[in-house]
């Protein structure tokens, strides 16, 4: 199962401090001639993050979503003011556990779906006490 293993606030980068960024695309099969120089810069939170108060980031524990790209040690951008749809990636809090799983709504009720054969699917009882925590945007890994 795949759960969160640590939520921390979003360290926001300092107002006008930027990350370079490349005036191109870097092709990621065939080479083409580079580009030698930088043009500007991003604010990765601008980029990254709708509403930094409503924004945090998880560590994950486990491998139950690698499936979606996600894997055990990667880091999560969360953010708690989007409504979860039908087939986002939640952190929800099942009875009482954190867990990151696919939402899926439907006429059998709700379910919470691994992104991995290894795991089953975890239909939410009537009587469960099930909260999404937030809905996942990104997936930061290292490579």
């Amino acid at each position: 199962m795949t759960v969160v293993a640590q939520i921390a606030p979003l360290q926001g980068t300092p107002p006008g401090q930027l990350t370079e960024v490349s005036p191109v695309s870097v092709p990621a099969g065939f080479p083409s001639p580079a580009q030698d120089y930088y043009d500007g810069g991003i604010d990765l939170n601008k980029h990254l993050i709708k509403d930094t108060t409503c924004t945090f980031i998880v560590r994950v524990s486990g491998d139950s979503m690698s499936g979606a790209g996600i894997n055990d040690g990667d880091e999560l951008i969360v953010d708690r003011s989007l409504t979860p749809l039908h087939g986002s990636v939640v952190v929800a809090i099942l009875d009482g556990e954190l867990t990151i799983k696919r939402l899926h709504l439907g006429t059998a009720g709700v379910i919470l779906k691994a992104d991995n054969r290894d795991y089953p699917d975890i239909t939410v009882a009537e009587l469960s006490d099930l909260t999404v925590w937030g809905v996942v945007t990104r997936c930061l890994h290292y490579v």
